[in-house]
């Protein structure tokens, strides 16, 4: 009768068998590291739409705010530090932010850098709480690439880092300083409404 193997043999065994298709068996033993570590991710959110029959506008407000997800997200963050109104704006922002930005624009008539500022740092903590529940291989995809490699180091860099604190900050000034703010913003709030659901299932009548 054969005896049953060791665990470690058995893994020595099916990694040799998977190095076919990965090349090595390094190759093979680095995606199922990758493969178990996605398992184990929090569930990713996802959207029932029923019976659309032709309502883009409302369909469209519909994904823009993940179904009332972002608003869930920004209280969970800001709730205790931001008045309700001024949740309400950053929130329509996020869903509408070509728009949002130009009312802001003419309500400001002026130098816009401390909203710039501001709003900036908020956005990059909502993205950041949306973006938690994936890989970074899979945020990058979704990001814009003029500005993937500027909202990574955002994503993964804290203002409250002691040694990343001026890196952090300059990032932020001179997206502001380049005239980028805007443009910034508009892509950032699109990377939040894309990930906030993960998947999308319309079910009845389109």
């Amino acid at each position: 009768m054969n005896q049953p193997c060791l665990q470690g043999t058995c893994n020595k065994r099916l990694l040799e068998v998977l190095s076919q298709n990965f090349g090595t068996v390094t190759a093979a033993a680095a995606e199922i590291i990758n493969l178990e570590a996605i398992l184990n991710l929090p569930k990713g959110t996802e959207h029932f739409v029923a019976d659309i029959h032709g309502e883009h506008e409302a369909f469209s407000h519909i994904l823009r705010n993940a179904s009332g997800n972002i608003k869930r997200k920004v209280q969970e963050l800001f709730g205790n530090t931001m008045r309700d109104d001024d949740i309400r704006q950053l929130c329509t922002l996020i869903y509408y932010p070509e728009r949002k930005l130009e009312r802001i624009k003419e309500e400001e008539e002026g130098d816009m850098t401390d909203f710039y500022h501001i709003t900036l740092h908020r956005l990059v903590k909502v993205l950041q709480r949306v973006s938690s529940k994936y890989t970074r291989s899979k945020v990058r995809k979704n990001l814009p690439k003029q500005y993937a490699y500027i909202i990574e180091e955002l994503l993964h860099e804290s203002p409250a880092d002691i040694n990343k604190q001026k890196y952090y900050n300059r990032i932020i000034e001179t997206i502001i300083t380049t005239g980028e703010a805007g443009a910034f913003i508009k892509a950032i709030c699109n990377v939040i409404q894309r990930l906030s659901i993960d998947r999308l299932h319309i079910l009845g009548d389109i």
